[in-house]
């Protein structure tokens, strides 16, 4: 399937995420608490970009039950920003002034100028290696969790069956809506430009995951 090679090739960059400071700070509760305040308004900036995206998605679609789909994933994303809500209020703040770092910017820009301009494989392709990454990441952090970690809710919502889900129905469309574009231009070989924009995304988590050790905040 095309999700699981795409996600094979890029292996290098998963392992390297994984492997990121900022990651094994999760993974460890070491993570200093003001790179996560960081971390939090800049994702909670991110994921309003993520959710208009999937709009944009939705919005190319002929067939109204494809976009019904868009619908449900679009409702996860604001389950998200509630629990990233739900951060802002304990950790003091304010997620409606961010100003977002470059590396933010970068990503998000990328994802919306897909999503306007682009086909609707190659904006499934941007926006697969966020949920997929995520996933695997609360899966591989799941096995260094201990009593009293401060990050055991976020590791435990990118873990559970629930995210799994929503990143296996983006996975399909992903396998399923490609496959469909590649016949309507009468050929079985894969557009590059899915690979294209399915690596730059998986730079961009990379460099999200840094963004938050700047010093302003």
């Amino acid at each position: 399937m095309l999700h699981a090679s795409l996600w094979q090739s890029n292996a290098d960059l998963a392992r390297c995420i994984l492997e990121h400071p900022f990651v094994r700070g999760l993974s460890d509760g070491s993570l200093n608490r003001d790179a996560f305040r960081r971390y939090v308004a800049q994702d909670a900036f991110f994921l309003r970009a993520f959710v208009k995206a999937y709009a944009l998605a939705a919005a190319k679609c002929d067939d109204f039950d494809r976009a019904k789909v868009f619908h449900g994933l679009m409702t996860g994303v604001f389950e998200e920003i509630e629990l990233h809500e739900s951060y802002a209020a304990s950790l003091g703040i304010e997620l409606e002034d961010v100003d977002p770092f470059a590396a933010t910017l970068a990503y998000t820009d990328f994802l919306q100028r897909v999503a306007w301009h682009r086909s609707l494989s190659e904006t499934i392709a941007a926006m697969v290696p966020c949920m997929r990454v995520y996933h695997f990441l609360g899966v591989e952090l799941t096995a260094q969790l201990h009593p009293a970690h401060p990050y055991e809710s976020w590791i435990q919502t990118y873990a559970s069956d629930e995210f799994k889900q929503l990143s296996d129905r983006l996975e399909s469309l992903l396998d399923e809506v490609s496959a469909e574009e590649a016949r309507n231009r009468n050929t079985r070989s894969l557009d590059p430009a899915i690979e294209d924009v399915y690596r730059y995304a998986m730079r961009c988590e990379f460099d999200f995951f840094s963004a938050p050790f700047q010093d302003d905040f």
